[in-house]
């Protein structure tokens, strides 16, 4: 088929590489533009920006889908399909009728269930024990486009975003074009979402990650692994943030307020929450690096009694 490709983030690289070993001619790749980043404001190419150069496809970077530029611009190129994943815009109408087949979204999450921009995310933090990708068949609405398949991923105990991420996008390519050669042959389906049961994701901010203590030991611990890589959970020590990357439930009766120290070993550093306690493991200290509670413990001997505040 001839594929349009509309992907920006890491996420959808995997997808653009296994549309184009599977034979499809992917004739553009619609990205968002490029940012300035570090001090010398110097542009960065989008991950699926450079993917497409490196396998000597155009590139298109419209300020906004929306434009009669943009889409008669696609239109020119007289798609078969337009696969979408991960792009950034709403996509308009004009284009989502442009190709014979539709277009194709590629989301990380079993819909109705997390749509929006930050599903992977919000699976983490809600401590779900199953997540997925779906194939959909794009409309107007923000992801509420009749299914076409959908696959299933267990997460793990210690589950990462990080780590999810990478497990997702494996998922989602394979299953992108196998949802596409259903459609060519004519043999897929399509099944409307149940949308009285549809969730919705807010944006991950950076302010999210702040450690409110009277919460739950779970409720943390999820919302740490939620936040690894971005932006990561944090509390501050005194005058400095603290971010923790790794830390451990322990069903313990309360032994001080929230946010306080009740315990420290080379073991872990023991925290009391609103439910139970936290075990430190991992943490980094403002303007330091990354290091087991261990070799913290050796630059920062803190001591039970020790309050942790919210950042």
């Amino acid at each position: 088929m001839r594929v349009i490709f509309m992907g920006t983030p890491d996420f959808a690289v995997g997808t653009l590489e296994e549309i184009l070993t599977a034979g499809h001619e992917v004739v553009l790749v619609v990205s968002q533009p490029d940012k300035a980043v570090g001090r010398s404001k110097a542009l960065k190419y989008t991950p699926v920006k450079a993917c497409a150069i490196a396998h000597g496809i155009p590139v298109y970077q419209p300020e906004r889908v929306r434009d009669a530029e943009c889409i008669a611009h696609l239109a020119n190129y007289q798609p078969d399909i337009i696969i979408v994943e991960a792009f950034g815009q709403i996509i308009p109408g004009e284009i989502l009728r442009m190709p014979r087949y539709g277009c194709v979204n590629v989301h990380a999450s079993l819909l109705p269930r997390y749509r929006g921009a930050s599903p992977i995310q919000w699976a983490v933090i809600h401590g779900d024990e199953v997540t997925g990708v779906t194939t959909m068949r794009m409309d107007e609405g923000l992801d509420t486009g009749d299914i076409i398949e959908q696959e299933e991923v267990r997460l793990a105990p210690d589950e990462t975003t990080g780590s999810l991420f990478e497990r997702l996008s494996a998922v989602g390519a394979r299953l992108c074009v196998h949802t596409m050669a259903k459609i060519e042959a004519g043999e897929a389906s399509y099944t409307q979402q149940e949308h009285g049961k549809a969730t919705h994701t807010a944006k991950i901010r950076k302010e999210l990650g702040s450690i409110d203590w009277t919460r739950g030991a779970a409720e943390i611990e999820c919302l740490i692994r939620g936040m690894d890589p971005w932006p990561s959970a944090y509390t501050r020590l005194g005058d400095r943030i603290l971010k923790i990357w790794k830390a451990q439930v322990v069903p313990e009766e309360p032994k001080g307020p929230p946010g306080c120290i009740v315990d420290v070993s080379r073991d872990g550093i023991f925290v009391q929450t609103g439910e139970g306690q936290l075990r430190l493991l991992e943490v980094q200290l403002e303007g330091k690096k990354r290091m087991p509670v261990e070799a913290f413990l050796n630059g920062c001997p803190v001591k039970a009694g020790v309050c942790f505040k919210k950042g």
